[in-house]
């Protein structure tokens, strides 16, 4: 068999992974109660706001985030592709997973054979164009392909965001490859709202004898599964002190569904409902408004009698052996043609299937599309608050509009096609760029589509809609604002208008009071009293916009790990993006900024009533107060003093552009009775910015520098250095605000976090030096960090002093023990580190690269997003090697240890993750634009800023 490459071209730079191949040693979730669905994951597919669909390279549908904000993890095996091939006398036929069904269903089918062998090498970068690799990439890292050792290559996965491929090889003997994508286009509001998603085949015959193929489309009517049945569930305190609901959806639930044939002269399909009650059992566009869950399901395809045969079943039983396709699908490619409509009774489920058959003379190529689209308009949060998603600005609002959905999608695929390649294109020819980077900058966009996104209907206030991402799983709030003051950048780049829509329900948000209160959940992970605050200070900045079980947009704050009302650095975050949205996006939107504008002056001005010394910067309680929220933070700190700095004079900025454009509108004195007077005019707070900077500037520069770096806070005593302490130069840098720090300050200290927090880290962990950490939950984690804390204050002096090889081994010594288990890292279940794979930066060590606590949670962990905003500084301040080390070895961990497509918040040198699918991750397009504006100014700015 020959296996000649087919258009469409894959790009050299996807993910890659042969069908079917598992993990040796993937990381594990850290804490037990925290989400670990394993490491299949692959590209989800589905618009922004429309719900998502994941498929893994194992060829099976199972991961559905249909229901907004709520994830559901398991295959649905009637959910599948299957091929039929007949050459001469020879027939064969496979459904094309690689996995059967656990449950022992549709026993009859054939399931496509996975690749054999044990991994052997690193993630591929596409192996269809080997010439071109051959050509453009001269190092091993850039040319790294995975290879089997004693294996039959039954295909290969590509992923780029929006599109993923299966190449399949050496089972057919023609060549196949299925492209599949949905039309995510930047800057467009309308089509990337879908909920569609489009399987084009490519069929190819390399023989010198006619073949014949058959495709077949099968699904399972879902409607109405994915919706809580506990609407009104309580909210507990989980062992990890953040807030939790149950959620149950109604798998299985099938009683009423019925499936339709329909069509017209160029296109067929099969639409899935539920009937809608007793006198309409078949829904029509006149039904009621529809609930949550209510809704649609259609597979389609094109009807070319001259070119090929189409059989359809629109009522096979998805849950038997699968007789009832497969008897004649694996003879010849047909099926039985049966248009059913009968609605299901209670206890039964019922699929629908339609297959593609046709001849290709040998040399002949074929393509063949499929698409499968959803209509579920309602988005419910708590119990009768309920919005329209974005589509259905475009498709009508009654739940009957999954036909329509699929037939534009069959006219306007290509279009989409072109303009995701066109968007793509010029930043995959980038020679400066290595292909791993390309290939994690797209696949990173993948959380826009799958972070339980929600995008609303437009209206007068919103004309594009309202926004928003969950910070991740485990933590079901939405846009995080400490979180996305580095997960942002890419909807800046690529959505401009939904980022302003985000940051504009922040703004909302600010003055508002929410008097409830709450249980603060990182003391209960301590085992101490029960503390309480209330949700929201008016002024406070909010967290988060709230979670998916009460009011998105309108509650907000719903994190209480912490009380947020205390943060130091959400103030500064808001000012920050405010600033940086209007500025990358032209400078031109002064409608923008007048509207954050009351929401910039209140929340400052709350947050310098927290200046208890008056010196200008406001302290760090000794409470996790800020991103960090397991780090406690005493006084002045390198991060947060940072961030106010910087806010100031992002404020000043802001007030100075509204001065020109007549100010605010407002008087001085208005909306407000904190101490210090709040004051609105734009000539009068600048004034007042400018008096809280002539403090603060001086302090921190005192307080904090110690020749080598920014000491993390003025209170604690800590030599640790942490990676992220400044945060605030970076923006202010970004920004082309004043450097908050003297510039030969700056460079210093980037050189010595880079030295220190990735290069001496990586080294200890080579070295063995530090015991992996295997709490089963986060009580153990504090009781053991405590311990830590404990032992280093009993021996101080001495411990100042020890030797990195001998201190650490007393700790682990006392620590093994106590109740929790401390294993060493070279045990077989942490294969990280060695001295060549190093895993990122630490968020803080000492100087030596060594722990200050080795029991300690933050600062240990390697966090992906802030390892990818640590390299964005270091390309602004021209370390660009540096910067492009660090991000490779975070990259690494991410797509060769079962990471991808659920990038954690954290990696432990123990091999375990923390919070996956997290938001902040997206932060690797804050290392493009970087790049981006080198590239356009041609020179790194100089040392005065300008």
């Amino acid at each position: 068999m020959q296996n000649q490459r087919l258009s469409p071209q894959i790009p050299s730079s996807t993910w890659s992974r042969p069908i079917g191949l598992g993990w040796e040693n993937p990381y594990t979730v850290r804490y037990a109660s925290n989400l670990d669905d394993g490491p299949w994951h692959g590209m989800p597919l589905g618009g922004f706001g429309a719900g998502c669909i994941g498929r893994s390279h194992r060829g099976d549908f199972n991961l559905w985030h249909i229901d907004a904000g709520e994830h559901v993890f398991q295959p649905i095996p009637a959910c599948q592709f299957s091929v039929f091939e007949q050459s001469g006398d020879q027939t064969q036929a496979y459904a094309l997973c690689t996995a059967a069904p656990e449950d022992g269903s549709l026993g009859s089918w054939r399931w496509y054979p996975g690749n054999r062998g044990v991994e052997s090498g690193e993630w591929g970068v596409g192996e269809e164009d080997a010439e071109m690799q051959d050509t453009q990439h001269s190092d091993s890292t850039q040319n790294s392909k995975l290879k089997t050792q004693n294996s039959l290559r039954t295909g290969e996965y590509h992923a780029l965001y929006p599109r993923s491929w299966f190449v399949y090889e050496n089972v057919f003997q023609s060549s196949l490859i299925c492209e599949q994508f949905s039309p995510i286009v930047p800057d467009n509001y309308q089509e990337t709202s879908y909920p569609v998603a489009v399987f084009q085949w490519t069929a190819h015959n390399p023989t010198d004898k006619p073949i014949t193929l058959s495709i077949m489309f099968t699904w399972q009517n879902m409607v109405g599964w994915f919706t809580n049945a506990l609407k009104s569930s309580e909210i507990k305190i989980r062992d990890d002190g953040s807030p939790v609901y149950e959620y149950q959806p109604r798998l299985g639930e099938s009683k009423g569904h019925f499936n339709s044939l329909i069509g017209d002269e160029q296109r067929i399909g099969i639409v899935m409902g539920k009937e809608s009650g007793e006198d309409a059992p078949h829904p029509t566009p006149h039904t009621p408004q529809p609930s949550e869950g209510d809704g649609q399901w259609s597979i389609a395809t094109f009807l070319n009698p001259n070119l090929c045969e189409v059989f359809y079943h629109t009522r096979w039983n998805p849950t038997g052996d699968g007789v009832d396709l497969w008897q004649s699908f694996a003879v010849d490619g047909s099926l039985p043609d049966i248009d059913d409509e009968t609605i299901a009774a209670a206890g039964e489920q019922i699929a629908g299937a339609i297959a593609v058959r046709f001849t290709l003379k040998p040399g002949q190529t074929r393509q063949i599309p499929f698409v499968l689209s959803w209509d579920f308009p309602v988005m419910e949060f708590a119990q009768g608050v309920e919005y329209f998603r974005r589509y259905t600005d475009f498709f009508g609002r009654n739940g009957q509009n999954a036909w329509s959905i699929a037939r534009t999608a069959l006219k306007h695929f290509r279009t989409w096609q072109e303009k995701i390649q066109t968007w793509q294109q010029p930043i995959l020819n980038r020679e400066d760029l290595p292909d791993w980077f390309k290939m994690a900058l797209f696949n990173e966009l993948y959380n826009l589509t799958d972070g339980g996104t929600l995008w609303s209907a437009a209206d007068e206030r919103d004309p594009v809609g309202q926004f928003a991402v969950l910070e991740c799983i485990d933590y079901r709030w939405y846009e995080s604002l400490d979180v996305r003051l580095y997960g942002s950048f890419a909807l800046l780049m690529l959505f401009p208008k939904l980022e302003k829509a985000v940051l504009r329900s922040f703004a909302r948000a600010i003055p508002t009071q929410d008097d409830r209160t709450r249980i603060i959940g990182y003391y209960y992970t301590l085992g101490a009293d029960s503390h309480t605050a209330i949700r929201k200070v008016a002024g406070a900045t909010p967290h988060d916009l709230g979670a998916p079980n009460e009011h998105v947009w309108e509650k907000t704050n719903y994190t209480s790990y912490q009380d947020c009302n205390l943060w130091k650095d959400l103030p500064c975050d808001f000012v920050l993006q405010v600033y940086r949205d209007y500025l990358l996006t032209g400078a031109t939107d002064g409608e923008f900024l007048a509207e954050c504008w009351d929401a910039i002056v209140q929340t400052l001005t709350y947050l310098k009533t927290f200046d208890l010394d008056h010196d200008g910067i406001p302290e760090n309680s000794g409470a996790p107060d800020q991103t960090f929220d397991d780090w406690k933070l005493q006084g002045v700190s390198a991060y947060c003093g940072g961030l106010w700095i910087a806010a100031l004079e992002a404020a000043i900025a802001i007030g100075r552009v509204l001065e020109g454009e007549g100010g605010s509108g407002k008087g001085e004195g208005e909306g407000g009775s904190q101490e210090p007077e709040l004051i609105l005019h734009p000539s009068s707070f600048i004034l007042q910015c400018q008096s809280w900077l002539s403090q603060a500037r001086s302090i921190y520069q005192e307080k904090l520098w110690n020749g080598q770096y920014y000491r993390i806070d003025s209170g604690s005593g800590s030599d640790v250095v942490m990676a992220d302490q400044l945060c605030g130069q970076f923006y202010a840098r970004l920004l082309k605000l004043p450097d908050i720090v003297p510039f030969d300050c700056a460079e210093t200290a980037l050189h010595t976090v880079y030295d220190t927090c990735f290069v001496k880290f990586n080294e200890y962990l080579a070295s063995g030096a530090l015991k992996a950490q295997t709490f089963t939950s986060v009580q153990e984690a504090r009781a053991a960090e405590e311990a830590g804390k404990a032992e280093e204050a009993g021996k101080a002096e001495g411990r100042g002093q020890r030797a990195e090889s001998g201190g650490d081994g007393e700790a682990g010594d006392s620590i093994h023990n106590s109740k929790f288990k401390i294993q060493n890292s070279s045990t077989p279940h942490t294969p990280h580190p060695t001295p060549h794979t190093p895993i990122g930066a630490a968020n803080g060590v000492k100087p030596d690269g060594s722990p200050e606590n080795p029991n300690a949670t933050h600062p240990l962990e390697v966090w992906t997003g802030i390892n990818f905003g640590l390299a964005a500084f270091l390309v602004q301040m021209g370390m660009r090697d540096e910067a492009m080390q660090i991000t490779e070895a975070v990259v690494r961990q991410i797509y060769e240890q079962g990471l991808q497509f659920r990038t954690p918040e954290a990696i432990t040198a123990g091999g375990t993750f923390r919070a996956c699918h997290y938001l902040r991750a997206t932060a690797i397009w804050a290392i493009y634009q970087m790049l981006s504006m080198e590239e356009l100014d041609g020179t790194v700015r100089n040392r005065t800023g300008e």
